[in-house]
């Protein structure tokens, strides 16, 4: 075997080996909205590993392309170039049933105007996405005093959104979120509609719930104040990534 071969075996195996860590895994994504001069180009060739386990921030300013970024990865929308894979399958390869059975069982989204439907209680709301997968009414009730009390609400379950807080309805829209036991959280700008302490009790939660539920979490945010809870942090700015931050390491053992 020549040094040349050898090298591009190398490679190949630590990028399998790579990717093969890793919950979502993007290389040279790019979004154009609109054409010729009023064109938009929300992403620019943009590529990231987010890795099991872990809560990884998404930074930007307004129009960065964040939330382009996370509908591709949520299979929401459809990217113009580049490849998306969710927990080793291909988004590419998908059609609109087998999407919808994806975002149904493997994706919890989260989102910033919360999405809870106002007639529905606490509780109700939680099970909606278990009701759609006609899981058993006593396993549903069971999961669903479960998470109410993972997010602190287990006294509230019978309060409807227009009852609770901000920051109470979107405790409740992260429970809702882990309903279906998903491998991937996705929220964007979850905290957008909170006031600073809520929106960072809010974040805790995220980051509790991706240690005790071994999920993985990719949120968008804007708040420089929650990034430090973050496993690491990827900024995008004008469609593509500009700047990797990794956590800092432990300290040494004395």
């Amino acid at each position: 075997m020549s040094e040349d071969t050898g090298r591009d075996a190398t490679a190949v195996r630590e990028r399998a080996a790579d990717t093969a860590d890793a919950m979502v895994v993007v290389e040279d994504l790019h979004r154009t909205y609109g054409s010729g001069a009023t064109a938009v180009h929300a992403l620019r060739g943009v590529s990231l590993r987010v890795p099991r386990g872990e809560l990884v921030a998404l930074k930007g300013r307004s129009g960065s392309g964040k939330t382009t970024l996370l509908n591709l990865v949520a299979g929401l929308d459809v990217a113009d170039g580049g490849r998306i894979e969710l927990d080793g399958v291909a988004l590419s390869g998908l059609g609109e049933a087998e999407l919808l059975e994806l975002r149904r069982d493997r994706i919890g989204l989260v989102f910033q105007s919360f999405g809870l439907i106002p007639i529905l209680s606490a509780a109700e709301n939680v099970g909606v996405p278990m009701r759609l997968r006609k899981v058993p009414p006593r396993e549903r009730e069971e999961r669903v005093e479960l998470l109410l009390a993972l997010v602190g609400l287990a006294d509230h379950a019978a309060q409807r959104p227009g009852e609770l807080s901000g920051g109470q309805q979107q405790r409740v829209a992260i429970a809702r979120a882990l309903a279906n036991r998903p491998a991937l959280i996705i929220a964007d700008e979850p905290t957008g509609q909170l006031d600073a302490e809520t929106g960072h009790a809010v974040m805790e939660l995220l980051r509790a719930v991706v240690r005790s539920e071994g999920v993985t979490a990719l949120v968008a945010t804007h708040d420089a104040a929650l990034l430090d809870l973050a496993d690491r942090v990827l900024e995008l700015r004008d469609g593509t990534i500009t700047d990797h931050t990794d956590p800092a390491p432990e300290p040494a053992a004395p």
